[in-house]
This record gives structure tokens, sequence and C-alpha cells, in this order.
């Protein structure tokens, strides 16, 4: 089994609904996706409930997604690590033990074809920023999706 950690700060806002739309484009027999935040602010909170809407409105239900930490032991135990923006990706290679730890990381949006690099927090905006995280994640998950899914045939 193929294990993706998607990893934004407050593991509320952008890596839940990265964690719930990938979760819609892989086969979970061969694909588990979790998320957690490098900071430990919300741990067993649920998701914002602007993310668990925008998701909604998408056919997504995150709701049932509790809020977790980054640990360590998450850069052995997953194969891919996908941080949000470059705050994540500092914060999370710090925890690397080893190079192949590190090798893990990689910024989300990073050879998605889009025209920015990192997915903004959109904590403390409006409905539109959740709107605009939803699709530029999207657009990212189907990519890695087609790499996840290639992987099994």
């Amino acid at each position: 089994m193929i294990k993706v950690l998607m990893v934004c700060l407050g593991n509320i806002c952008r890596s839940p609904l990265a964690e719930g739309i990938l979760q819609t484009k892989v086969d979970p027999t061969e694909v588990f996706v979790d998320s957690a935040g490098t900071g430990g602010y919300h741990v067993g909170e649920p998701a914002d409930s602007r993310s668990i809407a925008v998701a909604k409105e998408h056919g997504l239900d995150i709701s049932q997604q509790r809020c977790r930490k980054l640990v360590a032991k998450d850069l052995r135990d997953f194969d891919y690590v996908y941080v949000m923006d470059r705050s994540n990706y500092k914060n999370t290679i710090a925890l690397a033990q080893t190079s192949a730890e590190k090798d893990k990381v990689r910024l989300l949006l990073n050879g998605s074809n889009l025209e920015v690099n990192e997915v903004p927090d959109p904590y403390y905006g409006g409905p539109d920023g959740f709107e605009n995280v939803y699709q530029l994640i999207d657009t990212a998950c189907e990519g890695i999706a087609k790499k996840l899914n290639s992987h099994g045939n």
C-alpha cells in the first residue's frame, strides 16, 4: 500500500481538503491518504467549518476528520509527504532524520502546471479563498492520482 500524507500548518484548512480530495481520486485498497499539521494548535478538532463547507459544495464529506500534529515517525511511515507552502516544507524536513526522509517531502503544487507553487492559507480570508484553495489542491491531486494509480497498473 502506498501511503500519502498532506501537511499544512494547523491541519484545519488546506491539508484536510487535500486528504479528502485525493481520497476520491485513488483506489483506497492501494493508496492510504492522511493529513497532519506542523503546529499542534488544533489537535483532535474537526477541520475548519469553511473547509468542510467548500468540500461539501464539491460533494466531499471531510467532517469526520480530526486534526493531528506531524511527528517524525510520519516521515518514516509515509511514502510521499506533500506540503502546502515553503514554511510547511521547512518545518517538515526539520523532523527528517535521513536524506531519504527529506526526499519524500515535496511542495504540493510543484509540477502541477499552475502559475503558483504554494497553496495560500485561507484561514484569515473569506469563502472565496477556500474555493480558490480547493481548486488549486484539486488540480494538484489530479496529477498525483495519475502517478499513484499508474503504480497499480
